[in-house]
């Protein structure tokens, strides 16, 4: 049995709980808080540690979900779950370019901590505000060879394709390393 670390990072609210949880086979393990700032009232809780989910492919291999916290007083646990990842994917809200910058730091944090494949998720493509995939890549600053993909984090296939994607890539590796 193969055992593959996923993370799954990104921006405060741009889907990471969301995503996990549309696809975990198990109750995500969740360490959401009720925000008291002001400033974010975006939504009401906010992950301060991890989320954690769990997919078993086949008999074979086994997927390891793990969210970050995506405030930056939060980033001291990025590192600590990086550890042992095979890949990562950094979800970015389409609707919110304000965040973009905040994804692309993000991205390279986590390129820093091991050069492993990663996709990047333009979440949110089911709303009538949400950028097209392309001018993020453009924004983002993502060569082409990037892998960028529409996402929608509550629903299951989208979420599946991006997995699989990450996947795809973490296995190709796998077997050229």
């Amino acid at each position: 049995m193969q055992t593959v670390k996923m993370v799954v990072t990104g921006p405060f609210n741009a889907g990471k709980t969301e995503f996990i949880q549309t696809v975990s086979e198990i109750d995500v393990v969740s360490t959401e808080r009720s925000i008291s700032s002001e400033a974010e009232k975006v939504k009401e809780q906010t992950t301060v540690a991890m989320d954690f989910g769990r997919i078993t492919v086949d008999d074979d291999l086994t997927l390891y979900m793990f969210g970050t916290p995506g405030q930056k007083r939060f980033d001291f646990m990025w590192e600590i779950l990086s550890e042992g990842m095979l890949g990562f994917i950094v979800m970015v809200d389409s609707t919110r370019p304000e965040t973009f910058r905040e994804a692309r730091t993000i991205l390279e944090t986590f390129r820093a901590y091991a050069p492993t494949p990663y996709v990047v998720a333009a979440n949110k493509q089911d709303l009538p505000d949400a950028w097209e995939v392309e001018d993020m890549r453009i924004a983002l600053r993502l060569s082409p060879d990037v892998e960028l993909l529409p996402c929608v984090s509550i629903d299951k296939e989208s979420v599946k394709n991006n997995l699989l994607a990450l996947l795809t890539a973490v296995l190709q590796e796998l077997d050229t390393g």
